[in-house]
């Protein structure tokens, strides 16, 4: 089965009691985590989460199979919690189809994958499977988000505060989340107890805003400000951001310009795009500039090789954390670089 954004909550219970495999794909991994979350908390007997990486599924696609029919080790429910990136698990997947013991709930969370992906369309026409595609909220949608989840923590926010906290967090329902939480700890708030928070209130938890929060160095990134860029990266120290939390930002504001490309197409005026957007409130009126430059800098090919290499690093801090911020600067620098203004004469790689 399939279900789409606007129908997946909806379908979510009937499918975490049918179905046994679940993908998870589409620009938006924060959606896609937030629906799986959702899935293996309905889930009848959801047990224990076994997490496998789509990297080692690829190498050894015999695994899952066997890890999804073997007991744990005092024979209690699990489900099992795969990363991957594109059609990684597609063999994989495909041999869990063919045994015949039953298995476990494998929920597969598939980064820069499609609905129209080898996998997705290995799943979409079994009704003992759910395929899902989720694409990035605009600035309006996240703030709604933002309200609902101040609601249901007892946080009574305006739009305006929720706005702000849905900019801070790179449109990232995660970071959101985190930043709701604090303020209901900080409030004493619940649902039974419900507090209204003020800007004061979102001040003293500490988030950060446009000015001194990711988006200084996103900017200075994806618009190829390279002067700006030691300092950026230096405050990036200094305020302690976290590196894998920070590239989320990097991941979000792309997925913004990919959407934004799709609608300008191969001869659209960046500029009359934007200024339609941001009438619309699909975007703050402050990143204007800064998304006319990005889409300037980042179109076709180009666009899609920021993408892969995004993903590329992610899956590097991810699997070196130690030197994570090491990692981060290097490959920041790298895009920063790509997307500077050529010089006259200048013949640079992207």
């Amino acid at each position: 089965m399939k279900a789409s954004q606007k129908d997946f909550k909806g379908l979510a219970p009937r499918a975490a009691r049918d179905a046994r495999v679940f993908f998870f794909c589409g620009p938006d991994d924060a959606g896609s985590q937030d629906a799986a979350e959702m899935i293996a908390a309905l889930l009848p007997e959801a047990g224990e989460r076994v997490e496998l990486a789509g990297s080692d599924l690829r190498k050894d696609p015999v695994r899952l199979g066997d890890e999804a029919r073997s007991t744990s080790l005092f024979g209690d429910a699990r489900h099992i919690w795969i990363r991957a990136s594109g059609d990684e698990v597609h063999d994989a997947v495909e041999n869990l189809l063919a045994g015949e013991a039953e298995a476990c709930p494998v929920l597969i969370l598939a980064t820069s994958a499609t609905d129209k992906s080898r996998t997705a369309k290995l799943l979409a026409n079994r009704s003992d499977a759910l395929v899902a595609m989720f694409y990035p909220p605009d600035l309006r949608s996240m703030a709604g988000t933002v309200r609902d989840m101040g609601d249901a923590a007892g946080v009574q926010l305006s739009g305006e505060l929720a706005e702000r906290i849905a900019r801070a967090a790179a449109l990232d329902s995660r970071l959101a989340k985190s930043e709701v939480t604090k303020l209901a700890l900080y409030l004493d708030a619940s649902k039974e107890a419900p507090k209204t928070a003020d800007a004061d209130a979102l001040d003293a938890i500490g988030a950060r805003t446009d000015d001194d929060g990711f988006m200084g160095l996103v900017n200075a990134v994806l618009s190829g400000e390279t002067a700006k860029l030691a300092g950026e990266l230096a405050r990036m120290r200094e305020l302690g951001l976290n590196p894998v939390g920070l590239l989320l930002a990097f991941e979000r504001r792309t997925a913004q310009l990919v959407q934004l490309a799709g609608k300008l197409g191969r001869r659209g005026n960046p500029v009359e795009l934007v200024d339609a957007e941001a009438a619309a409130r699909r975007v703050f009126w402050k990143d204007k500039r800064d998304l006319i430059t990005q889409l300037k800098a980042w179109r076709g090919p180009k666009l899609a090789r920021l993408v892969d290499r995004l993903m590329d690093l992610h899956r590097q801090l991810l699997g070196n954390s130690q030197n994570a911020e090491l990692l981060l600067a290097q490959g920041l620098t790298a895009i920063a670089r790509a997307a500077a203004p050529r010089s006259s004469g200048a013949s640079r790689r992207d």
